[in-house]
Parts: C-alpha cells; sequence; structure tokens
C-alpha cells in the first residue's frame, strides 16, 4: 500500500477550519462616509441596522420608486415628474446638499444606501423583477442628478474616475465639420469638450441622433454627460442584480429576512398603502342609509360589488369580506353596517340573518373572537395589493379586482356602465391591463372623471402634488373621490350665494 502523509491536505478536499475560530471571530464592519449626495451604490453596507429599521426604510423607498414608475406610466413630463416627486422624496426618502450643513446628512445618506441594496435583496429573484428595479432605479438617481448642486455634482462624477477619453485639440480641427453639425446648439469647435467612447454606452444619444459616430466611438460634448453617468449606473446595477440573483439561495436560512423580502417583492407590482389610507371621512355622518348615494364614489371594485349586491340581494363570503372592510374604513358603525346587510339581503328572514351572518359582520369589527382580533378591532380594510394577489373570485362571486379578474369585454362593459365611454380612457385603460399595470388603469378612470376637480384644486393651490400621488387603496380612492366632489359643490355653492348677494346689493343700490 501506497503511505500517505498525515499532515498533507487532500486537494480534493477542502480544508476545516476550527469552528471555534470562526464563531468567536471579531467582526470588522466598513463604515461609510458620505462624501456626496448622489451614490453609485458600488459597495454594500456592513453595519448593522434594527429589524424594524430594515422594514421601513425598504418600504419608504418602495414607495417612492412604485410613485416614479407611475409617473412614467401616466406620461408626465420631466417636469411634472420633479414637481410630483419633489414632496414626496422630502418626506420618505429626503436627501441635503453638503452646503445645508443638515445634522440629518449622514442618517438620511446612510438610509438611502441601505434602503436601496434591501430592495435589490428583493428584487432580483427574476429576470423581470431585476429589469424593473433597475429601469425605476435609474430614474430616482437621474431625477437626483438634474435636481443636484452644480458643484457637488461635478465633484461626484469626478470622483468616480470614468475611463473616458478626452477628445484632443487635433481630432477636433480634424473633425470640425462631423462635430458642429451633429451637435445642436454648436457653431464653433472651441466653444464645446467631447468625450470619446464606445457608442453602445450611450445608446440614448445614438438614438436621438445628438452625438456624431464615427469608427465605433461616440463623440460625446461635455453638456451631454448626464447621459453618459446615467448609463454607467444602470450598466454597474445591472451587474450587481446579476450577482445579488445569485447569492440569493444563501438567505433561505435567515428565517428573519425572508418573509419581509417576500412582502416586498409582491408589493411590487402594487405598493402597500399608508396606514392612514383606510382613515373615515372626519365630520361626515356616514349611516346605512347613505351608502346608495355615496357608491358614485366608490372604485370599480367596490362599484362592482355593491351593483351585484343590489341586483341578487346577496353576496358570497370573500365579497362579503371584501365590502364590509371597505365601509368599515369608510367610518360606518358596527350598528348601521349590520343594519345595511339586513336591509340588503331582502329575501332571508331575520332568524336567518342573525345566524348565518350578523357573526361574520361583528367579527370584521372585532366585536366577537379571540383576544388578539378583540385588541385589533377586527381586520383592516383590503388594499388594492391584497385585492389583486389574495383570494382570486370563482364562478358566482364577485369580489377581486375587475381590472384584473374581468375580461377586456366585460371590463369594458363595466365601465361604460359607470358613465365611462370616451374612447382614449378605454384604450388606455385596455393597454394598461395588458401590460399588468392594474392601479395605473384604476388611477386613469379616477384622473378622468374628476378631470375637471383636480384642475380645479391645482388651480386653487389647496391640493399638493402628495395629495394627489397614486391610488393604491379603495378607500383612499372614496375619500379622494368625496373630497373633490363636496369640494366642488361647496365652490359652487359659495360661488351662488356671492352672485345673489352682489344682486341684492346692485337692487338695493338702484332702489337708492
Amino acid at each position: 500500500m501506497i503511505r500517505q502523509e498525515s499532515a498533507r491536505i487532500d486537494p480534493k478536499r477542502r480544508a476545516t477550519l476550527d469552528y471555534k475560530k470562526r464563531q468567536f471571530a471579531n467582526a470588522t464592519f466598513k463604515q461609510h462616509d458620505y462624501p456626496f449626495r448622489l451614490n453609485f451604490y458600488d459597495s454594500p453596507p456592513t453595519a448593522e441596522i434594527t429589524l424594524e429599521q430594515f422594514e421601513q426604510w425598504a418600504i419608504d423607498r418602495l414607495r417612492i420608486l412604485a410613485e416614479l414608475e407611475a409617473c412614467s406610466f401616466r406620461n408626465k413630463t420631466p417636469a411634472e415628474t420633479g414637481a410630483h416627486m419633489k414632496p414626496l422624496l422630502d418626506k420618505y426618502l429626503p436627501l441635503s446638499s453638503n452646503s445645508s450643513a443638515s445634522p440629518a446628512l449622514h442618517a438620511e445618506r446612510q438610509k438611502d444606501h441601505y434602503s436601496h441594496f434591501i430592495l435589490r435583496l428583493a428584487f432580483s429573484g427574476t429576470e423581470d423583477l431585476r429589469r424593473r428595479f433597475a429601469r425605476v432605479e435609474t430614474a430616482l438617481f437621474k431625477l437626483r442628478f438634474q435636481q443636484d448642486d452644480g458643484r457637488e455634482r461635478q465633484a461626484f462624477v469626478e470622483s468616480l474616475d470614468f475611463d473616458w477619453a478626452t477628445v484632443t485639440d487635433e481630432e477636433k480641427r480634424q473633425l470640425t465639420t462631423e462635430l458642429v453639425a451633429c451637435t445642436p446648439g454648436i457653431r464653433r469647435v472651441d466653444d464645446e469638450s467631447w468625450f470619446k467612447l464606445d457608442w453602445e454606452r450611450v445608446p440614448e444619444l445614438v438614438e436621438s441622433r445628438r452625438v456624431f459616430v464615427r469608427k465605433g466611438f461616440a463623440y460625446v460634448p461635455v453638456r451631454e454627460q448626464i447621459s453618459m453617468v446615467v448609463t454607467e449606473f444602470n450598466s454597474r446595477l445591472d451587474r450587481g442584480l446579476q450577482l445579488t440573483g445569485r447569492a440569493l439561495p444563501r438567505l433561505d436560512e435567515d428565517d428573519r429576512l425572508s418573509p419581509i423580502l417576500s412582502h416586498l417583492s409582491k408589493n411590487f407590482a402594487t405598493p402597500d398603502s399608508h396606514a392612514t389610507d383606510a382613515a373615515p371621512l372626519h365630520g361626515t355622518a356616514i349611516t346605512a342609509a347613505s351608502i346608495d348615494p355615496l357608491s358614485t364614489h366608490f372604485p370599480l371594485c367596490m362599484k362592482n360589488l355593491h351593483l351585484t349586491l343590489r341586483r341578487n340581494g346577496h353576496l358570497k363570503h370573500h365579497g362579503r369580506l371584501q365590502y364590509t372592510l371597505f365601509l368599515k374604513g369608510m367610518g360606518l358603525t358596527l350598528e348601521d353596517c349590520i343594519l345595511f346587510w339586513r336591509t340588503s339581503f331582502k329575501n332571508m328572514t331575520d332568524d336567518t340573518f342573525n345566524k348565518q351572518y350578523r357573526y361574520n359582520v361583528r367579527h370584521s369589527y372585532g366585536d366577537v373572537g379571540g383576544d388578539a382580533n378583540r385588541r385589533g378591532r377586527g381586520y383592516s380594510p383590503y388594499s388594492c395589493q391584497k385585492i389583486l394577489i389574495e383570494n382570486a373570485p370563482g364562478p358566482g362571486q364577485a369580489h377581486g379586482c375587475p381590472y384584473r379578474h374581468f375580461s377586456v369585454d366585460n371590463l369594458t362593459a363595466l365601465l361604460q356602465s359607470t358613465g365611462v365611454n370616451d374612447p382614449h380612457v378605454l384604450k388606455g385603460v385596455r393597454d394598461d391591463v395588458a401590460n399588468k399595470r392594474y392601479h395605473i388603469a384604476c388611477n386613469r378612470v379616477f384622473d378622468h372623471a374628476h378631470a375637471a376637480d383636480i384642475k380645479r384644486v391645482k388651480d386653487e393651490g389647496s391640493w399638493g402634488p402628495a395629495d394627489l400621488d397614486t391610488i393604491v387603496h379603495p378607500n383612499t380612492y372614496f375619500k379622494r373621490s368625496y373630497m373633490l366632489k363636496t369640494g366642488a359643490a361647496a365652490a359652487a355653492t359659495a360661488s351662488a350665494a356671492s352672485a345673489a348677494g352682489d344682486g341684492a346689493v346692485k337692487s338695493e343700490m338702484m332702489e337708492e
């Protein structure tokens, strides 16, 4: 037999280390200084944060990304997008410049850094999620790049040390005619400087014919620097997402993070609602008798439930639960809700209703059930995200989201029955549904139905962009519709009263 040295390590076997040395080794963390407001997110964070911060920071960033994506789907111009996003960014993801000397500057940049990598973990699982995340993150970076201070922005670009070759004076003289012809607004080559790089790195500029291309190189003027920086950011982010996707299986062992990341990835379709989205209207008495007139302000999902209930005198379990919680979010009391359902179920006796349905309504409000249900005051009203992904309706059921669960023909017929007949709006809804942008289709219908009211509050300055952000909760739809319509009615009443008062004054003056 061949003797083997016991001290030699078999190359086919992994050398094992003492587990105690690995388990009790001192952890080393790299501290980040964040010298600039902008960030390319090249290095991942390594310091410790709490689970609450992990989840809340990711949710705040997700709200920003979802709203930015909605702006692009709703065809807002860059100026409109910037004005719309500014208050939301200040609220959920503020980033102060170095010149502001803000005491929260480091905390703001740390939150921005960590929240990016948390969502990178959540959205690197599939190619579709990676593509969408890269698109909206690039849009957010571009928006911030345009709004950044000029000197800080230039210092940030110089710190990246790009391998861009500067076009020499000799080469500029040789290509004078071509550079002047391909660069809008330039009459002499001495008035501008150019970079030379592979044309594949600036496809946006090549597509719009704003650069001169020669022998595979694009000659990019300095004024178009933003396109080069944004393209570089997008390419680096794509590579980072690919690497993150390969490392994802290692996270399956952590039971703390996996549920949070799974919840975040599901919410990317339709962002989860705010805690105050289901808050009832203040100063407005909502009773069982007022539900019918108020149904004109309902979103299509709840309007379909209401119409089905009035037509059939009954709803199945999931439809009753979805509608009950919506009414609860409107501010309908438990007693009025029981009265509403009793009067709606006309084809049964009081004894049948009390035995089969009354308890479910009380349980939804937290009036009965276990201690946890009573302490939590029952169930929360369903958000759009919950309606979209849970309990798809079957035959004979009316719950769910019509934009997702209806056929295109049935959806169009339902919209037309509710007064939406504009061909342009219906075409936009069909396109949104085909691209699975269900909440955008709902917002499109809302904007069409309230176009005059939205214009009025914008002209008055009484509502800001934060008050008109994308709707992601049925109760938000109702509340916003009610406030817009009642505000218009109040304005019309005040205008009529003012006109009547002016007429009375004029008549008195004529009598005198």
